[in-house]
């Protein structure tokens, strides 16, 4: 472990923190006016994205000015393409959830190399949740207390589950389903179906409290670097539903193809059955 991945390690996750606090300083208004507005792709934008990703972008810019960001809400920075090294940022993932008042919505900041996303930090502040990966190797969760400060004492290794492919835990969205992603689940045997909101969803893999994310809908880059991060430090994967390949970051436009995110050992059935032969399990 360098010196400096020890210290990008500490500052995402201090930013997170920090961010997490402005964030439910919005949240807490009592009259839930959020300051809400549509972007030009008429998905809402409220206050705290905004203060978020002010908070976060500037701590990237003075701790690691060599190390260009790539967030959400800067539409000027989607054209830094083409570089070794960068940050990848959604300081809100979830606004749906934050306007509604459900508190799944999470901080996500990640670092990738080369295509790769080798470091990431996902925090939900309301649930007091907060997982990242080391420096060192391997993830792990804290918990949060309601004024934003780990919890001491609270750290624990988080670790893949052995799945059974006879009877999966999948997770999915609560949002976005659809039934294209319905469709694909019901080719698997499920023995326990588990929603979350946004980035969590890789986290629940990362921890073992589920096997298998399958996500056939539009994602960006942003929404999936830190979770993949979380997951891929605990030997899960994150793969092109299309081909199996690994999913890649840095893409012109930074869109996600659909994917499949699981732990080891889960037997993935075909995308296209009327070409592929399945294997057991698959319907």
């Amino acid at each position: 472990m360098s010196d400096r991945s020890a210290q990008i390690e500490s500052v995402i996750c201090e930013l997170a923190l920090a961010a997490g606090r402005a964030i439910m300083e919005v949240y807490a208004r009592a009259d839930g006016d959020f300051g809400t507005e549509a972007k030009a792709d008429k998905s809402p934008v409220t206050e705290a994205d905004i203060a978020a990703d002010r908070l976060i972008s500037e701590g990237l810019a003075t701790a690691f000015p060599d190390i260009p960001a790539v967030t959400e809400e800067q539409a000027a920075s989607h054209s830094e393409t083409g570089h070794h090294q960068f940050f990848l940022v959604d300081p809100l993932d979830g606004t749906k959830e934050f306007i509604q008042r459900r508190g799944e919505f999470t901080v996500n900041i990640a670092l990738i190399e080369d295509g790769v996303p080798v470091m990431g930090v996902v925090y939900a502040p309301v649930i007091g949740r907060i997982f990242r990966s080391r420096a060192s190797g391997g993830a792990i969760e804290e918990a949060v207390d309601s004024d934003g400060q780990l919890v001491a004492g609270s750290l624990r290794e988080l670790r893949v589950s052995t799945p059974d492919n006879t009877a999966l835990v999948v997770v999915a969205s609560k949002s976005h389903r659809d039934q294209a992603t319905d469709d694909y689940i019901a080719r698997y045997p499920v023995a326990d179906f588990k929603s979350a909101g946004s980035s969590l969803k890789f986290c629940l893999l990362a921890a073992g409290e589920a096997d298998f994310y399958p996500r056939l809908g539009r994602t960006m880059e942003w929404d999936t670097a830190a979770g993949h991060a979380v997951l891929r430090a605990v030997g899960g994967v994150v793969q092109r539903f299309d081909d199996h390949k690994p999913l890649s970051y840095g893409k012109p436009g930074f869109e996600n193809p659909f994917f499949l995110a699981f732990a080891p050992g889960v037997v993935l059935c075909p995308a296209d059955p009327q070409r592929e032969s399945a294997p057991g399990g698959c319907s």
